[in-house]
This record gives C-alpha cells, sequence and structure tokens, in this order.
C-alpha cells in the first residue's frame, strides 16, 4: 500500500538555519531516502519552496487565484514522501528515522487512495534554487 508521509514544519525555524545547518539535515534525509530507495519502498519525494511563493486556487467556477499559503497555522506543509509498505507501521517507522534527522518537524501519514504517476521530472533544484 502507498502511504503519503506529510512533513510539516515552522517555515521561520527552517529559514533560521545556516548554510551548513540546511545541508547537513539534507545530507541525514537524503542517507535515509537513499535507504529506503535501496528497499524499493520509497517513491516521489519533493522539498517544497517557500509559501511566499505559493499561491491557492479557491472558490466557485474557475476560482480565484490567493496569494500565499493555504492554511492558517503555525506549522506549513514543506515536504512530502510517497512509501510502499505493507501497513501503515511500516510508513509510521519511516517517518520516525525521517524524524530522528529532523525532530522539530512534524511528519502526518496518510494512505494514497489513488497514485498516478505521471510523466517523469528531471531532478535537481526547481525554479527558485532550493533543492
Amino acid at each position: 500500500m502507498y502511504y503519503a508521509i506529510l512533513a510539516y514544519h515552522e517555515e521561520s525555524i527552517v529559514e533560521s538555519w545556516s548554510k551548513e545547518e540546511d545541508t547537513a539535515l539534507m545530507k541525514e534525509l537524503l542517507e535515509i531516502n537513499d535507504r529506503m530507495v535501496a528497499q524499493k519502498s520509497l517513491g516521489p519525494a519533493a522539498r517544497l519552496g517557500s509559501t511566499q511563493n505559493a499561491v491557492t486556487l479557491r472558490g466557485k467556477g474557475a476560482g480565484m487565484v490567493i496569494d500565499g499559503p493555504f492554511a492558517e497555522t503555525k506549522e506549513q506543509l514543506l515536504g512530502f514522501y510517497v512509501v510502499d509498505f505493507p501497513t501503515i507501521e511500516g510508513a509510521v517507522e519511516a517517518a520516525r528515522e525521517l524524524r530522528r534527522a529532523n525532530p522539530t518537524a512534524i511528519y502526518e501519514i496518510r494512505p494514497v487512495l489513488l497514485y498516478l504517476p505521471g510523466a517523469s521530472l528531471p531532478s535537481g533544484e526547481g525554479k527558485d534554487g532550493e533543492l
């Protein structure tokens, strides 16, 4: 079964990290990523750009585009992983491993009811230079 591990964090905390702190954390998270790839349990994963660059589409009909994140919360969705485990317990253990690397993040684990892989996208830096 596929599960989404949604990574939430206070964006101001993430933005306060030095380049060295961010690089060290990403190195540890990418090591976890590599282990899950080797286990054939990791699908797509993404680190999302700043919520300051986000827009929200809401309303009836064609909708209205609103600047900023969609939720008025302290934590924002800053990344996600799609994992494949037979039970939710396996996905929870994967989230625990991610949390050991990034203990101030919050991880939400949800079953994926429909997964459409779409076209392969090139990996690397996003438009705003973030990984």
